[in-house]
């Protein structure tokens, strides 16, 4: 299975975007191969920006991505990743961790713990909190 960053969505549906082509390609990939799913934290993320919530998760299922619960044990994963990043930012000046980040957390962890391959375009946060997730980037 590839877990599919919401970055990865949003340059797929983006023709204008520099990742639009390989993010397309990626998720072709994934779903004529081992398969390619998203969680419930990519669908928060996807609805938030989109003019039509009601639409995206048919959307989704219609290009054959699976779209999955986030499990119960990503939490703890998630958590001390969370923690590691927000005490590495105080000590290195840079004050406290924004909250916008901590999907980004929630998705590394899924792929860690189910040990998928994860396609982002966050390569240097994942790859430093999460370091067994298998990347695909372009």
């Amino acid at each position: 299975m590839i877990l599919l960053d919401t970055n990865v969505i949003i340059d797929a549906l983006d023709s204008g975007s520099a990742h639009h082509a390989w993010a397309a390609k990626q998720i072709v990939k994934a779903v004529s191969g081992d398969g390619a799913a998203i969680n419930a934290v990519t669908v928060a993320e996807l609805c938030a920006g989109d003019r039509n919530p009601q639409n995206v998760e048919s959307d989704l299922r219609n290009w054959g991505v699976q779209i999955l619960d986030v499990p119960a044990a990503a939490a703890v994963v998630c958590g001390k990743a969370y923690r590691r990043y927000a005490l590495a930012r105080r000590t290195s000046g840079g004050g406290d961790a924004p909250k916008m980040p901590l999907p980004d957390f929630f998705i590394g962890a899924h792929a860690e713990i189910m040990d998928w391959k994860l396609a982002t375009r966050d390569s240097d946060r994942i790859s430093k909190y999460f370091p067994s997730a298998g990347l695909l980037t372009p």
